[in-house]
């Protein structure tokens, strides 16, 4: 085989830290478009989406070669609360929590994921980050990690 061909798509998940209701709807989508860019342009990530609630981020994109995850959440954290700061959007100090969730997702069920990313308002009203998380690591045999 001449190339080196990849396709792994990941559901990225973090929160503020301490699970803080900082993310503020007047600037909720100015810094999930921030971050969209900074992953496609930067870190060579195609993204589907990106949505979340006050507290927490869901992404769904491509895993470029070119970088590992531990770096891509590392630098898509570190520059988006920099960047958070430096605009002034909230007069707190804004931090993300310290670790991130990154799950697989197979190319036919990257559809389902979007849907459920978009459906994080509504899905909140039922089910705090907390519940949601444990189930996403208790699906992914995580569960013991988290304690």
């Amino acid at each position: 085989m001449s190339h080196s061909l990849t396709k792994v798509w990941v559901h990225g998940i973090f929160s503020t830290k301490n699970v803080i209701p900082l993310i503020k709807a007047d600037f909720e989508k100015e810094l999930q478009n921030h971050i969209k860019e900074k992953l496609e342009g930067d870190l060579d990530c195609s993204v589907r989406i990106i949505y979340g609630t006050e507290d927490h981020i869901h992404l769904l994109f491509l895993l470029t070669p070119n970088y590992s995850m531990k770096q891509i959440f590392h630098d898509i954290k570190g520059e988006s609360s920099h960047w958070i700061n430096q605009m002034g959007f909230i007069v707190p100090k804004f931090a993300w929590q310290v670790g991130y969730g990154a799950f697989s997702v197979s190319e036919s069920q990257a559809a389902r994921v979007k849907k459920y990313i978009q459906n994080q308002k509504a899905h909140h009203k039922v089910e705090t980050f907390k519940e949601e998380y444990s189930k996403f690591l208790e699906k992914h045999g995580l569960l013991y990690l988290n304690r």
